[in-house]
């Protein structure tokens, strides 16, 4: 019956970077459910962080960035001999089972996901593998950050509209106004996003950094340094570019 698997040799091309994007799936119920606070949960952002470590540490990217539920990770190699079916069905469970697991496991939810008066849905991620050249790939995680700052930009808006208007009426104030009129939306309501954390309008990255470590070598009895790639988790991302990248060795 092998050869009714007609997508499981579809394999990536040799010499392309690879980036796999994962979502979340009907996470506005799950937010829900959860009760998060909007338009950020700092809980829920550092469970997703958690499964974006979890993730480095079994498949060493080369780098992670995440926002809201999306997920973008750059790959130093091709895993799996480059099978699509393959890299998409393990990325994606690998993701929803530490995500499930981070969950269930975070006492801020304990009491929550314990009330037998409520049922969590099983959660999950869906995967996709995004073939990209070098320079195309710096280009990719900046339209991925615009996107980020464009989430925040209308969260704060919708969520500061929801304090005095339904659902619809915030939704129909917010149709097809520009930037520069949800700013004005959210001025004369004292809020200036320039004033947010910045991990809230670039996102958040966890890739490798050169650090210093001070050691001690007990046979020549002197102190002494040394430098290593850790992965780090960067809350407060530039604005991506083709430096940042080489800078910190991603490409």
């Amino acid at each position: 019956m092998k050869e009714y698997e007609i997508f499981s040799n579809l394999k990536v091309p040799c010499g392309s970077k690879i980036v796999i994007r994962i979502d979340g799936r009907n996470f506005s119920q799950l937010s829900h459910d959860l009760k998060l606070e909007k338009p950020y949960d700092l809980e829920f952002v550092k469970i997703m962080i958690n499964t974006c470590h979890e993730f480095f540490k079994e498949f060493s990217p080369s780098l992670i960035y995440t926002f809201s539920d999306e997920i973008n990770i750059l790959l130093n190699e091709i895993p799996f001999r480059g099978r699509l079916e393959k890299m998409d069905s393990i990325f994606a469970s690998f993701v929803s089972g530490t995500f499930t697991s981070n969950i269930i496991n975070n006492e801020e939810f304990s009491e929550i996901i314990e009330n037998p008066k409520i049922y969590l849905k099983p959660i999950s991620f869906d995967s996709r593998v995004i073939l990209l050249n070098p320079e195309e790939t710096v280009t990719y995680f900046k339209n991925r950050q615009n996107e980020a700052w464009i989430n925040c930009l209308n969260g704060y808006a919708y969520w500061t509209l929801r304090r005095e208007y339904s659902k619809d009426e915030a939704v129909q104030i917010l149709y097809k106004k520009k930037s520069n009129q949800i700013h004005e939306i959210l001025f004369e309501q004292d809020i200036n996003i320039a004033d947010t954390p910045l991990w809230q309008r670039r996102g958040i990255g966890i890739y490798r950094k050169k650090i210093v470590i001070h050691g001690y070598n007990p046979i020549t009895n002197e102190n002494v340094i040394s430098k290593r790639w850790k992965p780090i988790t960067d809350w407060e991302l530039p604005v991506f570019n083709e430096e940042f990248f080489h800078l910190n060795q991603i490409l």
